[in-house]
């Protein structure tokens, strides 16, 4: 299954990706009702578009009542089901990453539903900022080449502890070895 994958450091704050979500999902132009949001922190200079991370467990789907939320076999998004929504916000509540919020006009959850495996913000992004991969070509596969292969046992050598009063004593007051 593919996930939209967020290089921030590539991220211009232009929130193309933003118009393009409400564009594909709402037919006009605007922010307000994008499922991806650029968050701006100007005194740092950064720009960071936020996504949903498609949780395993899904906690907006687990916590709507009415089942209107359900998980996408082909995309593995959460999908809604418009005439089972009520509008409750519990979805929006569960969500430890405040990406699910309710629409302004209709109440319903607007979530992000992966424009059926072709994320419109994936494809407007001019710097490549974001992509939408297969999660073994981002940054856990990175992490892993680093680090050689994570599912490999690592075997970890104790000392036993000497007296902590000795320890404490070789060190000085800016707390190195002196």
């Amino acid at each position: 299954m593919q996930r939209i994958i967020v290089h921030q450091d590539l991220c211009s704050g232009c929130r193309a990706c933003e118009v393009a979500c409400v564009a594909r999902h709402e037919g006009c132009f605007g922010t307000a009702t994008a499922r991806i949001h650029v968050t701006k922190i100007e005194p740092l200079g950064v720009d960071h578009p936020h996504v949903c991370r498609l949780c395993w467990r899904a906690p907006c789907a687990a916590a709507c009542p009415t089942g209107a939320l359900y998980r996408d076999e082909h995309t593995n998004a959460v999908l809604l089901r418009a005439g089972d929504c009520i509008g409750c916000s519990a979805c929006v509540d569960a969500c430890p990453f405040g990406m699910a919020a309710l629409h302004p006009e209709t109440g319903l959850v607007l979530i992000c539903d992966l424009c059926d495996g072709e994320p419109a913000c994936v494809t407007r992004c001019a710097t490549g900022a974001i992509e939408y991969v297969r999660p073994e070509a981002g940054p856990r596969a990175k992490r892993e080449s680093l680090t050689g292969n994570a599912a490999q046992p690592v075997k970890i050598r104790v000392e036993p502890a000497g007296d902590p009063a000795i320890a404490t004593s070789k060190l000085g007051s800016t707390g190195t070895d002196e």
